[in-house]
């Protein structure tokens, strides 16, 4: 809806936006990854988590900046053409944001598969994976409005299932189960490199406070309130994963946590007459709205690209009766179901979302830094210079081999990555010469 100057309705308050965000984070990550931290940490979960909350508010503060110069609805894409005038590689950046999405997609169609679903029945995980991927599209292509509200359904459901984990572990610790001293409990050898995996694969379940920059538009007054809904948002978020790091440490030992399904594991600890299949579907709807989040960002993506030209038009053919971006649905679809096949594994898959993300989050780091030589007339929050550098620098050694990823994660995005730069290539090919001008705000609409 216009608000009369020709932009978007000004309607988000500053409350509306921390809300968004907490929602946003929340999701498939903090229900799924626990396990897969404890085989890096040990019983110190919390640490990678704390850590990796730290690294997100440096980069928050760079999109704090930003937003605040650049009130508009494009994100990293906006900014890194801002800062570097390159359409190819804003195209790599919207590209590599769109590919992060359909990546984390498809491990939570993965992890929908595992050890949750099987507490309610038994079914082929590979089954399983396609059938979520299926009804997810189905939400997707039926329309927006419609997806929307089914996601605040979800968060809803979702942020249930995590009072539901704090309330049972409290309850439980008080009444003297567990073990606190395990949640220092780091491993005798490679500790550091341990943390620095653990940290690496962890930050899948603190992204998605960088989609809130595509609400700018939308906020009263972004300069003022959005860095402060931004950095609320991050802090409540990292408090509450911090917490059930803690209480779940401290009920199920490491060994225990190997699975799925790590809450269940908490919950079923906690308390005995908790009913773990209600759970169990809990954290099934919060796994479902985290692909759901992702599917539409992606689609709406490409979409976006197809209308700049900078990718095949056919991606911008628009269902005649739902009139939502059916070529681009069935793509980015295609993208996670070949990622479900190859990939088979939700480690692998978070892996390689937090990879494509990372090296984002450090363009964007380097962006603020280079759109200083470049003010604007107006108001806007400015992020200590340090702030960025140490979240570039943090960033890049997440995304670098140190942090013990293995190569087939690297070649599994260099493989999504190509694929941009092969469209990219046919479009010139079909058009008949490069894209020389890039409206970045026109690839989310």
């Amino acid at each position: 809806m216009s608000d009369g100057t020709g932009g978007l309705r000004r309607a988000i308050s500053g409350r509306m936006l921390i809300v968004f965000i907490v929602g946003d984070i929340l999701g498939a990550g903090i229900y799924a990854l626990p396990g897969k931290l404890s085989g890096y940490v040990g019983g110190a979960i919390w640490l990678p988590f704390a850590i990796g909350f730290v690294i997100a508010g440096l980069t928050a503060g760079s999109y704090a900046e930003l937003v605040g110069k650049y009130p508009r609805a494009a994100g990293a894409a906006l900014y890194t053409h801002r800062a570097f005038g390159k359409p190819f590689l804003t195209f790599l950046v919207a590209f590599a944001v769109m590919m992060s999405g359909i990546a984390s997609a498809s491990a939570a169609a993965i992890a929908f598969g595992g050890d949750y679903l099987a507490r309610l029945v038994e079914f082929p995980q590979l089954l399983a994976a396609f059938g979520f991927l299926a009804i997810v599209t189905t939400i997707n292509f039926i329309g927006i409005s419609e997806s929307i509200k089914v996601n605040f359904v979800f968060t809803m459901i979702e942020l249930g299932g995590l009072v539901i984990v704090i309330v049972v572990g409290v309850i439980a610790i008080s009444s003297g189960k567990g073990d606190v001293s395990r949640t220092m409990d780091l491993p005798a050898d490679g500790a550091l490199l341990g943390i620095l995996g653990a940290t690496a694969l962890g930050f899948y379940a603190l992204i998605g406070f960088e989609d809130s920059v595509n609400l700018a538009e939308e906020c009263e007054q972004p300069s003022r309130t959005f860095p402060v809904a931004l950095f609320v948002g991050i802090g409540l978020t990292g408090v509450i994963y911090i917490v059930i790091a803690v209480i779940t440490a401290t009920l199920v030992a490491p060994a225990q946590l190997g699975g799925d399904a790590p809450l269940l594991a908490v919950v079923q600890a906690g308390s005995a007459s908790f009913p773990l299949e209600l759970f169990a579907v809990i954290a099934l709807f919060a796994i479902c709205n985290t692909a759901l989040i992702n599917m539409i960002m992606a689609s709406r993506l490409l979409y976006g690209m197809a209308n700049e030209r900078i990718v095949p038009k056919a991606f911008a053919r628009i269902h005649p009766g739902r009139k939502t971006p059916i070529v681009a649905i069935a793509f980015t679809v295609a993208i996670a179901a070949a990622l479900i096949v190859f990939g088979r594994n939700v480690k692998d898959l978070a892996n390689t979302t937090t990879l494509l993300l990372l090296l984002v989050f450090a363009v964007v780091n380097i962006s603020v830094l280079v759109l200083r030589e470049k003010p604007v007339d107006h108001h806007h929050f400015r992020t200590p210079t340090l702030a960025p550098v140490l979240g570039a620098i943090a960033t890049l050694i997440l995304a670098s081999p140190l942090s013990g990823r293995e190569p087939k994660i690297y070649l599994i995005a260099g493989i999504l990555i190509g694929i941009g730069a092969l469209l990219w290539g046919i479009n010139r090919l079909i058009t008949g010469k490069p894209v020389t001008e890039l409206d970045p705000e026109n690839l989310i609409k």
